[in-house]
């Protein structure tokens, strides 16, 4: 049975009640009023006590927002119905009727307003919060927050019986339109999507962009990427650049581990054993370097003045590399010098084979 039909039934019912149409308007407005309230005491009551006993509160946050729009849904029904009962000419039954499903359908906006925000607020509190790491839901929430708008204004012209066919294509030029003069904006948009669901970094990742500049991302939004420098400058990039750019994610892989590397060259004659041992004592004593994996010492090349080493090590943060770099090449200075081992400078033989004759 369409809507149509149930209203003819409830108005033919009203009709018993007896001839004074403001009488069967009050009685119909009274009576879903007490349906209304039964539907509340039933949301409310009886469901609402078996969602208390649950172990989360999400299903009683829900019912607490729910519970209230459906009352006055209700009561808005038996308002439209009281007013097309009392038979006043359709221009004034048209506007009262359209103002209560107007404040109605606001009452839902919110509603699903608030649902969502609830939603996202539970699923970035709870234990996969993968979709919030790579910024997919938030995202989502933005995608569906333009989708219920959209939804809400369909619904509007419905209420007002107005034509929506004609403004769906008026927008679809008007939409042709704006696609040519935002291009620009609309590929950052869809880049915006394909680094999200395509996860190269997400927010928190250290990454270092084509241009040399390095941070953390700090946020990546439907238009641009955010960038946190290490000298506390945010830089804010086009997703359009980003999607097209090679970008090097230092926290990237399964772990978010960064390996430093200390390259240190020491005179020919040196003991490369105590170069060895040397060098991997200053990389344990480092209260930052990670104990697995485990800091390793090679021998590189044969330099033109030096036996070239490197010492390898890891550190859990990638944005602390440059101050742990720093702290290990000075430690690695000062233990070079406290066991004697000395650190070159280049060095160039000049060979003269002949003096020019001195003049006179």
């Amino acid at each position: 049975m369409s809507l149509t039909e149930i209203i003819t039934e409830v108005q033919d019912l009203a009709a018993l009640i007896g001839p004074n149409l403001y009488l069967q308007a009050a009685i119909l407005a009274v009576a879903f009023i007490i349906i209304g309230k039964i539907a509340d005491w039933i949301l409310s009551g009886i469901i609402g006590r078996f969602a208390r006993q649950s172990s989360n509160n999400f299903d009683d946050q829900i019912i607490d927002l729910v519970h209230r729009p459906v009352f006055l849904s209700f009561v808005f029904l038996g308002l439209s119905l009281a007013t097309r009962r009392l038979g006043m000419p359709e221009p004034v039954t048209l506007i009262t009727v359209g103002i209560i499903k107007t404040i109605a359908i606001f009452v839902w906006y919110n509603t699903v307003m608030r649902l969502m925000a609830l939603a996202v607020r539970a699923v970035s509190q709870s234990r996969d919060r993968q979709m919030v790491k790579t910024g997919m839901l938030s995202l989502l929430h933005n995608v569906m927050k333009i989708v219920v708008v959209a939804l809400m204004i369909y619904v509007l012209f419905l209420a007002w019986n107005l034509d929506v066919t004609a403004w769906l294509a008026s927008a679809g030029i008007v939409g042709l339109a704006l696609s040519f003069a935002a291009k620009d904006t609309l590929s950052n948009v869809f880049a915006g999507v394909s680094i999200v669901m395509d996860a190269p970094y997400k927010s928190g990742d250290f990454i270092i962009l084509d241009t040399g500049e390095r941070g953390v991302v700090t946020d990546i939004g439907l238009r641009s990427t955010r960038i946190l420098t290490r000298d506390d400058v945010e830089i804010t990039v086009p997703n359009g650049i980003m999607g097209n750019s090679k970008i090097i994610n230092e926290a990237g892989g399964p772990p978010s581990q960064h390996r430093i590397r200390v390259s240190v060259g020491v005179a020919y004659g040196s003991d490369i054993d105590q170069v060895i041992e040397v060098l991997s004592r200053v990389a344990t004593d480092h209260s930052e370097v990670l104990a697995s994996p485990e800091p390793r010492v090679r021998f590189r090349t044969f330099g033109d003045s030096s036996l070239n080493f490197e010492l390898l090590s890891w550190i859990a943060e990638p944005v602390n590399r440059g101050r742990v770099s720093h702290e290990l090449n000075c430690a690695v200075y000062k233990s070079l010098n406290s066991n004697n081992i000395e650190i070159p400078f280049p060095q160039r033989d000049l060979h003269v084979r002949s003096m020019p004759e001195s003049a006179g």
